[in-house]
């Protein structure tokens, strides 16, 4: 079977992408509003683009037409906190991903902590094992509504990682972050089994 993306539904089209490309690492993210109100999102297309210096991507997509609170936010103060997700955080996050009304704190509603960030205005989430505090650095429109999107770069200011997770050479234990992977509609997965496939030296 084959599909040609400007033939059928728009929702075909997303079902079958969302459902090919995984796992998908969440960013789980925060931002603060003009006047100050602390949000809370998770974010499924997600990516690192470059450690020097460390950049980030989210796509940030519409909501029945409209933009969703976070790209509004992020548009006015030019920031945002990428918070790890944990496989026992899980169930919180799937709190903050319903579609809350924009008076509605996150943070409140999920039963999690906000903590002051080092360089940016908006929160961390003081139960997340790590953040990543970010500066927008380009806001790009792309794609046609219902699902089309706004690509956020930004760049890394500021990594925080819990004490415990560090291990040789400042290594990230992975079994003990046990981050979160996106697949489609409800389904999930963590980091719980993991394997090594080497790859060829070629002389």
């Amino acid at each position: 079977m084959q599909f040609n993306p400007r033939e059928i539904d728009a929702q075909l089209s997303y079902k079958l992408m969302a459902s090919l490309v995984v796992p998908r690492p969440i960013g789980w993210t925060s931002t603060i509003t003009a006047d100050g109100r602390h949000n809370l999102a998770p974010f499924s297309f997600f990516m690192m683009i470059t450690s020097t210096p460390p950049h980030i991507a989210i796509s940030v997509g519409a909501r029945e037409g409209q933009e969703k609170d976070t790209l509004r936010n992020i548009r006015d103060s030019g920031e945002l906190v990428i918070n790890i997700v944990s496989a026992d955080l899980g169930p919180n996050m799937a709190i903050t991903a319903a579609e809350w009304p924009s008076d509605v704190d996150e943070f409140e509603r999920a039963g999690l902590t906000g903590v002051p960030s080092d360089v940016v205005r908006p929160a961390r989430v003081a139960e997340a094992p790590a953040h990543l505090e970010c500066v927008v650095r380009q806001i790009m429109p792309v794609g046609d509504l219902p699902y089309g999107a706004h690509l956020v770069i930004a760049e890394v200011v500021r990594i925080h990682v819990r004490d415990d997770l560090l291990v040789e050479n400042n290594r990230i234990d992975l079994q003990a972050l046990q981050a979160v992977g996106r697949l489609t509609g409800d389904w999930y997965c963590s980091t719980s089994e993991q394997y090594q496939l080497p790859r060829p030296k070629v002389q």
